[in-house]
């Protein structure tokens, strides 16, 4: 009779684990090693975002506050950054510059604010000039409310599509029950707005009552990834799952993406969030990790220095230390492929206007991918 404890607590355990759904269904290859890294520049705790001037200088975000400017390999501490609620996963976050900074010298920022309603924070939108070594001219655009001390799930990514309209995403901030399938509060949503932060008078919600009218697209968990089909225009998105479950999606107006209602995951306690992972009127993802790899960082590659990795989606994956290549052929995932083995926690990607692809890794810098 004693061992009957035993068996009920270990046939629980296997219950539980048997609820994760594993996605095997498309191997993941070695790393072919057909490239050689270079280091941009170390000494950069968590090189959250990045982006490149036209003189062909970076911008790269710290997350714990620190906007640094890198010309030839030597960081500048750009000034009169706004402070930052620097807990858990939040801080300083993306970094993108607006389509035509040529001319308008545009920078777009998201970061962990302590502004607005309630104590703690959450992700604020700005944009601000850079003068001198120095951000000018900063202007509040949208910030998420209300503010709490949760550490996790900020978000965010930033992205413009071919029609001038930026988006950024916000993470849910821990309240997966309360915050992502309501229309009326922000959080766990893929928003968008003209450049000046003013709501697009065709956003799905304007006109609801009490909505956030600057959503786009909601039941998002944390998105960490954010890009633009170079073909289509399609805004692509990817964001983490709780023990599995981690997406790619595609964003279209209005459309209910899930979380928490339909998941391909569990919880950190084996836990079941819900039995459903499909269901009617909320979009399927385009391809989901089980288990989950933590994926950070999102850009396609459309050089023609990458002959093998043209037309597919690079992500960084925290948990597995890598670059993934998804290969895509259309809108379908057929092969994943390993780079940048064991590099370390790969926290963001981008394709530079050099073609070279450069990674943020977390206690590294910043690398470039230098084809053999």
């Amino acid at each position: 009779m004693k061992t009957l404890p035993l068996l009920f607590f270990s046939f629980f355990i296997l219950s539980c684990q048997a609820q994760l759904k594993t996605n095997d269904e498309i191997p993941l290859k070695e790393d072919a090693k057909n490239y050689r890294l270079e280091t941009v520049t170390d000494g950069i705790n968590n090189p959250w975002g990045m982006t490149v001037l036209p003189d062909g200088s970076f911008l790269v975000t710290e997350k714990s506050g620190t906007l640094f400017h890198i010309t030839k390999g030597v960081k500048t501490e750009v000034k009169n950054v706004p402070a930052v609620y620097n807990r858990g996963q939040g801080g300083l976050l993306d970094i993108v510059l607006h389509p035509d900074y040529a001319k308008n010298g545009w920078i777009y920022i998201t970061y962990a604010s302590t502004e607005g309603e309630g104590t703690g924070g959450n992700t604020k939108l700005i944009r601000a000039k850079l003068e001198n070594e120095s951000l000018s001219q900063i202007e509040s655009l949208y910030k998420c409310e209300p503010n709490t001390t949760k550490g996790q799930h900020f978000g965010s990514r930033i992205v413009f599509d071919n029609q001038g309209y930026l988006y950024f995403s916000a993470g849910e901030r821990g309240n997966h029950f309360v915050n992502p399938q309501d229309i009326t509060r922000d959080n766990g949503k893929i928003y968008r707005l003209n450049d000046d932060g003013s709501i697009p008078k065709d956003n799905p919600f304007v006109g609801k009552e009490k909505a956030k009218t600057a959503i786009y697209s909601y039941g998002h968990r944390n998105p960490q990834g954010l890009a633009i089909h170079p073909k289509t225009g399609a805004i692509w998105e990817h964001e983490h799952g709780p023990q599995g479950g981690d997406e790619i999606n595609i964003i279209k107006k209005a459309a209910n993406y899930g979380w928490p209602v339909v998941t391909y995951g569990i919880d950190y306690d084996n836990s079941t969030i819900s039995n459903q992972q499909k269901k009617e009127g909320i979009e399927d993802p385009v391809y989901y990790w089980a288990p989950s790899i933590a994926p950070s960082g999102m850009a396609f590659v459309t050089s023609d220095k990458y002959p093998d990795w043209k037309g597919h989606l690079l992500v960084g994956a925290l948990k597995f230390q890598y670059l993934e290549l998804v290969k895509l052929d259309g809108n379908k995932v057929i092969g994943r492929q390993k780079i940048a083995t064991d590099i370390g926690r790969l926290r963001s990607v981008i394709q530079a206007p050099d073609g070279y692809i450069y990674i943020g890794v977390e206690g590294k810098g910043i690398l470039k991918i230098i084809p053999n």
